[in-house]
């Protein structure tokens, strides 16, 4: 198939994923879309993102760290551009989408026929787990990783070496899991064929030079460039972990990770049940050995295997299971624990290896000469994708249709319940937040921040009997740090000043004042 050939079917997918994502040009800044977008000078100006490169993704104020300048910087471009126009970033989320899906079948048209990779290209492109990635504009991270290490497999093939680098820096300044380009680009190294062993697809016959040292030398200074500046600025310490880790061991952590496991490779293999939530109980908070975690287990282990046994037979999916693998790692909290149990925006790049799957399967039925029942077949399953995640955009549209479509679809979600506490409370609706407190404590009551919330709503009703119970879970829990820990000592503060025991509210007070010193107006206007 000539070049004319390649560049249209590149054109097509492109088409198909940034078409698929033009609804989301009508929606608004949902959830943390507020903080980082719409409420961050920084994202307003290029000459203030600039100034913020020495600044964490959050505000400091909040300390949940992270670094994500470029992420910034991008948003910043965007707000120029249009003047701020929600539809515009929008827009951008789409096209970035549009260039990760063509950067992908590229990667994966060395080792599969140009029609084959364009199948593999439209499953990425349509694939349901990507709505939250491309629909929420936070999601921008997740896209520009993904187009930085693709793009940087691709440089490096052509021996570009400054752009290699140069898209790696991207990735990993763009979000903490860009570490893994440098992984990416070795897997991708090994994985090419020796010109005297050609793939069994036929596409073999490549340039068997390795990579110069100086490369290699290149990235690995980048990388630890990268993690000096993040764990400067961006590391958030113990605040960073998810509440259902807090006071678990190794083997109460993975009790919880592995399910999360299975429950990943179920999303990308049958994306029916989505969610935006996926704390407890929507993954069940195991305190030991279950089933759920014995599976999890086992793909942990055979993922590397299909990895090596495909290295010679099918080396798309080798790499695609290679980049899962990587890119889910960070967040998979198997050796440590994360800020989320799982979020369906960390599987953008792992929606590689169902995308490989079909491509090669796609190969395989055209070697055979059948290429109508290859088309039938990624026809059905193009448009089942489609569809679904058709239906999965409108849940972005703003933060109503968000918390409504997570309440209607996980009730078992105490996140859910615990939001929509604070929407009641905010419009004055006392009995009905007090029910959803109630509820998402009763869901899990492992989460400070909610106790915390919980706590100072009834103390703003003056109910501290309710409230008591709840202040002595925040005394009996140790420090977290971030905005749970914040958010304790608030109530903890009004608990004892309502209580009348004053000096033990200033006490308080003096210790809040250490961690949190912009925290000093909110105090003084208790005490005054």
């Amino acid at each position: 198939m000539g070049a004319d050939a390649v560049r249209r079917e590149l054109l097509l997918v492109f088409v198909a994923a940034v078409a698929l994502y033009l609804p989301t040009t009508r929606y608004g800044f949902v959830q943390d879309d507020r903080a980082i977008i719409a409420s961050n000078p920084g994202a307003h100006s290029i000459g203030a993102a600039l100034a913020a490169f020495n600044d964490p993704y959050w505000p400091r104020e909040s300390h949940a760290g992270l670094y994500r300048p470029v992420t910034i910087l991008s948003y910043a471009v965007d707000w120029t551009v249009s003047g701020g126009r929600v539809g515009w970033l929008h827009l951008m989320n789409a096209l970035w989408h549009g260039l990760a899906t063509v950067l992908l079948v590229a990667v994966l048209a060395r080792w599969l026929p140009a029609l084959a990779a364009a199948a593999a290209g439209l499953v990425f492109a349509w694939h349901p787990v990507h709505v939250e990635a491309v629909a929420n504009l936070v999601g921008r991270a997740e896209l520009l990783v993904a187009a930085g290490i693709l793009g940087a497999v691709l440089a490096a093939r052509r021996r570009w070496w400054i752009v290699a680098v140069a898209c790696a820096a991207l990735a990993m300044f763009s979000k903490e899991h860009g570490v893994i380009a440098a992984v990416v680009i070795l897997l991708d190294e090994w994985l090419q064929p020796h010109p005297l062993s050609p793939s069994p697809l036929g596409r073999g016959g490549t340039d068997d030079r390795r990579y110069p040292a100086g490369f290699w030398v290149a990235l690995a200074i980048v990388t630890a460039g990268y993690l000096a500046v993040w764990f400067a600025i961006g590391w958030a310490g113990e605040n960073d972990a998810a509440a259902v880790f807090y006071g678990r061991g190794a083997l109460g952590r993975l009790a919880v990770a592995l399910p999360a496991v299975l429950r990943s490779c179920l999303l990308l293999v049958w994306p029916v049940s989505l969610s935006s939530d996926y704390n407890p109980r929507v993954i069940p908070a195991y305190s030991g050995l279950s089933f759920a975690a014995v599976i999890g287990c086992a793909i942990a282990i055979a993922v590397p295997i299909l990895i090596v046994w495909c290295r010679r037979r099918a080396p798309a999916i080798s790499l695609a299971a290679g980049v899962a693998a990587l890119s889910y790692l960070p967040t998979a909290n198997l050796f440590f624990a994360s800020g989320v149990v799982l979020a369906e925006r960390n599987l953008y790049l792992a929606a590689a290896l169902p995308a490989a799957l079909v491509g090669s399967g796609f190969a395989w039925l055209e070697l055979r000469h059948r290429l109508r029942p290859a088309i039938a077949a990624l026809a059905l399953l193009a448009l089942g994708c489609g569809a679904r995640s058709l239906m999965r955009i409108p849940a972005w549209r703003d933060n109503r249709a968000q918390l409504l479509t997570l309440l209607l679809e996980h009730p078992e979600s105490y996140k859910a319940h615990a939001s929509a506490a604070a929407v009641l409370a905010g419009r004055g609706d006392t009995a009905g937040a007090r029910q959803q407190y109630y509820l998402a404590d009763s869901l899990f009551a492992g989460d400070p921040y909610l106790a915390a919330a919980h706590a100072i709503f009834l103390l703003g009703l003056g109910d501290t009997t309710a409230a008591a119970p709840l202040v002595a879970r925040i005394r009996a829990r140790s420090a977290t740090g971030g905005v749970a820990e914040r958010a304790g000592l608030r109530a903890r503060f009004l608990f004892e000043l309502q209580s009348g025991d004053r000096p033990g509210a200033i006490a308080v007070r003096d210790s809040a004042l250490v961690l949190f010193p912009s925290d000093t107006t909110w105090y003084r206007n208790y005490l005054q």
